[in-house]
Order: C-alpha cells, then structure tokens, then sequence
C-alpha cells in the first residue's frame, strides 16, 4: 500500500511541478523531447564513461594487463561517481539556469555523493583492509578463516574526488558548448 501510496505523491508533485515550473512543463510536453536528446543524462553518461575507461587502460600501463573490473568497479583514479554528479549538475545548471531549484537539487546529490566517497566508503575501504588482515591472520581451524575476503578498494582519496570533478565539469561544459553550437547551425 505504501508503494502505491508514494507512486500518487510522486504524480501529484510531478503533475504541481509542471504546472508551476514552465521550464519543466515545455521541455517534459515537448514532442521532439527524447531521452537521446537528455543533455544533462548525456553529460553524466559520457563523464561516467571517461573515467572507467580512464581507470581501465591507467590499469593497464601500470600493470601491462587488461583488468575487464576496471570498466565497472569503484574506486580508483578518478572517481567515476564525482565524475557523473558533478557532469549532471552543472548541465543542468546550464540548461535549467544556475539559480534554479532543479541545479539546487543537483548541486546537493553532487556533494553528498563527493563526501560520501571520500569519506564513508574510503574508510569502509579502510576498515575492510584490517578486517582482512585480522582474518588471514586466524587459524586454519577457525570458522571464519576460510571466509571470503571483504573488498577493500571501495572509497576514493581527495585528489581522486577532485580528479572527477574536474572531469565532470569539463564533460558538461564541453558539452553545453557543442550543443549551443548545433542549435546555431
């Protein structure tokens, strides 16, 4: 009941949102609007991308081998999910307006998700690495030796989350620039 209850109070808010928002309710009407033509989803996809891609062939110059994890694992240099948030919210900064609540939104989804990976999960990552030391350490009799070992490459350094940023911005602005560019053509 919940479940139908919260998919109500979505439609409403959507339904006040592009009543009272004119910016929502023509680009969400438009007939030629498509989910190819999303600026802001492009920008975040395409950013995301760049850096696993990034990741997956510095792994391979530093280690002279493929590792097929890079495309989709955490962690690392830079950080994909500042990447992504950062690619989103300033896209929409330029599509929406700066001073608009949908850039709020996504300036604050920005900066929860950047803490959150240098902080939480970086010392999740942390605690997994002394978690995994603890248990190599046990004797080949105990219950948990044999158990599998926590991941430990989970969070992000600073330099890395900055790294992201840097990327995430770069994307939509480079972005924004072709997309004006084709709508003066």
């Amino acid at each position: 009941m919940d479940v139908l209850a919260g998919s109500s109070a979505s439609r409403l808010l959507m339904q006040m949102a592009a009543t009272t928002t004119p910016a929502l309710s023509s680009s969400s009407s438009s007939s030629s609007a498509s989910i190819f033509t999303n600026y802001p989803l492009i920008s975040a996809l395409v950013a995301f991308a760049i850096a696993q891609s990034t990741k997956f062939f510095t792994s391979w110059y530093k280690e002279r081998r493929w590792d097929l994890k890079q495309l989709i694992g955490s962690g690392g240099m830079p950080s994909s999910h500042s990447a992504t948030v950062v690619a989103l919210a300033v896209a929409v900064g330029f599509r929406e307006g700066f001073e608009g609540s949908l850039f709020g939104i996504a300036l604050v989804l920005a900066c929860v998700v950047m803490y959150d990976a240098f902080g939480v999960r970086l010392h999740a990552g942390r605690q997994a690495e002394v978690l995994n030391q603890i248990v190599y350490g046990l004797p080949a009799e105990h219950p948990l030796a044999e158990s599998r070992p926590l991941r430990e490459l989970l969070g992000h350094t600073p330099p890395q989350v900055i790294a992201g940023g840097l990327l995430g911005l770069a994307t939509a602005t480079i972005g924004h620039l072709i997309v004006r560019a084709a709508s003066q053509v």
